[in-house]
């Protein structure tokens, strides 16, 4: 996926417009966006609109995920009671400690998953990683914490205010330096427990440049998806992680190349020697392509002109 829109479970009406959007999944809220006493009502919003989804929707459009409520008060298991009989296509965990919580809640998804006839493991699960302090000491314990887990995110807003930290971003919009390192350290956990790395939302939807910055700056450092807050935000997210069609044309003459070769460990190509993790990047990109076309590559940049040279000034005489 590249991108996911986060709705309000209880706005029927928000939810139905959110499968148009064109975003790659759909996140049903039940966690922030709903106050506690609209919960219940929340709950049976989000399963009539997971049950309203045709066997069509089901295949070629977007995934349909929920968002529960944290592990420790009973609201996740009354949460995943009641939207399982859905069959959502995964499950976002929200102040997620560590790999141990990821795997409490896959436990709770596995005696759902059996009572409803549901193969083991359908469904998938993406943990936010970084909405409280102590959640950042575990980034590190999510490798085989589940084979369901598909990814990690990282959140600013709720860490910010479990701090008590008066703001997250500067004045020009850009991530203060605790939630910077909280961001380098969510991709990498993500890389290293090999799902993939999901940034945060950017909060100011009518801030276009601002959210093709981020999204740019994410897709260069290795997250592969961004969170979305309003369909605004969704095809600029899109096109972002979209990837470009000499990166995907580079990608596949190199998994070409190495397959020809045997698959080595090392490959030299054009005086340039390439190992498994180029491979692997490759291998990735052209998934991408597969799953999700390619975009032209940009214009080369213009070539900045010389300046001109001063004329030298002419000797007058002196009469």
């Amino acid at each position: 996926m590249r991108s996911y829109l986060f709705v309000p479970g209880n706005d029927e009406g928000k939810i139905v417009k959110a499968f148009d959007t064109g975003a790659d999944a759909i996140v049903l809220d039940l966690e922030d966006s709903v106050a506690p006493q609209d919960r219940n009502k929340a709950r049976s919003v989000v399963r009539d609109a997971l049950e309203a989804r045709t066997s069509e929707m089901r295949k070629s459009g977007p995934k349909a995920f929920v968002r529960v409520n944290p592990l420790g008060d009973g609201e996740a298991f009354r949460d995943l009671d009641s939207v399982m009989p859905g069959r959502p296509d995964g499950i976002v965990l929200p102040k997620c400690r560590d790999g141990e919580n990821a795997k409490k809640l896959s436990e709770m998804l596995v005696a759902k998953e059996s009572e409803l006839a549901i193969t083991t493991g359908t469904v998938k699960l993406i943990a936010i990683a970084t909405e409280t302090a102590r959640s950042v000491f575990g980034l590190g314990s999510y490798g085989g914490s589940t084979p369901r887990l598909l990814g990690l995110g990282w959140g600013a807003e709720d860490l910010s205010a479990d701090m008590g930290a008066l703001a997250n971003r500067d004045e020009a919009g850009q991530f203060l330096p605790p939630y910077q390192l909280v961001r380098n350290l969510c991709l990498i956990a993500a890389h290293a427990a090999r799902v993939e790395a999901i940034d945060t939302v950017h909060i100011d939807f009518k801030d276009e440049a601002g959210l093709k910055r981020e999204c740019d700056a994410a897709l260069r450092d290795g997250f592969t998806a961004k969170m979305a807050i309003h369909p605004a935000q969704i095809a600029i997210i899109n096109e972002a992680f979209t990837p470009f069609k000499s990166d995907v044309e580079q990608s596949k003459a190199l998994v070409e190349a190495f397959a020809n070769a045997g698959n080595p460990g090392v490959l030299g190509i054009d005086g340039k020697m390439y190992d498994r993790p180029h491979l692997m990047r490759a291998e990735k990109i052209v998934l991408r392509a597969e799953t999700y076309g390619m975009k032209d590559d940009p214009p080369p940049p213009r070539k900045k002109r010389a300046p001109a040279k001063p004329r030298a000034k002419r000797a007058t005489k002196k009469k």
